[in-house]
């Protein structure tokens, strides 16, 4: 059994040891969720995680994107992606976050299809990655940005939360403009936050931004302005 397979069956076989079936249908109902959950919080999935991980290091960067997406593809509980997601960003593999994982995300992000996944991946994945490789990235977001797919939308416009000077206010500008006059909550709602958080490194820039951006919505505005009047 290679490593990949070995660190895969431990995985499930962990998240199965530690699964509370009477915790499984809120946590199911609260994310409503297609797929079944096994009952595990975060914080039991987390102490797991780190034990299976650090005892099935993997060994090049080509068994790590394929044991990441297998665990993804081949999840029969969310709680499994939940640790594909982890794995991706696990701090052995830091090295190879780059912008050749790109194609990797964006198969995360469109088949996930919803915000406790995306959310993850778009800030703590795309984000850094963005950060270190502009000229790559930058364009990819843009593309994004300006396609149809809700959830490429969303990490375009939120993957610089947190990235306080270190954001690309002409990105995040065209990352926003395209959706402004979209009805999808889950847009507006990434418009407001992705604004919130840049106000509080540069909150004249976000005052204007808004001014200069009557067509936001009342839920993008008040999120923006929210801690900035």
């Amino acid at each position: 059994m290679s490593v990949a397979e070995e660190l895969v069956k431990a995985v499930r076989a962990g998240l199965a040891g530690a699964a509370d079936p009477e915790k499984a249908p809120a946590m199911r109902a609260y994310m409503k969720s297609a797929m079944p959950f096994r009952g595990v919080a975060k914080p039991q999935r987390s102490a797991l995680l780190k034990r299976v991980l650090a005892d099935h290091i993997l060994p090049d960067r080509v068994t790590y994107s394929a044991t990441v997406l297998q665990l993804w593809r081949t999840a029969e509980f969310r709680e499994e992606r939940y640790a594909a997601i982890d794995l991706s960003g696990y701090r052995a593999y830091r090295p190879w976050q780059d912008a050749g994982l790109i194609p990797m995300y964006e198969e995360m992000i469109v088949s996930g299809a919803w915000w406790d996944y995306v959310d993850e991946l778009a800030i703590r994945r795309i984000g850094p990655i963005l950060r270190s490789g502009r000229a790559r990235v930058t364009p990819v977001m843009l593309d994004w940005a300006a396609g149809r797919d809700l959830w490429r939308r969303r990490t375009a416009i939120i993957c610089q939360v947190g990235a306080k000077e270190d954001t690309d206010t002409d990105l995040l500008t065209r990352a926003i403009e395209p959706a402004i006059a979209e009805p999808e909550f889950f847009l507006r709602k990434g418009i407001g936050w992705a604004l919130r958080d840049y106000a509080r490194t540069a909150p004249d820039w976000v005052r204007s931004f808004v001014d200069e951006h009557p067509g936001l919505s009342g839920l993008s505005r008040r999120e923006a302005l929210k801690h900035i009047g």
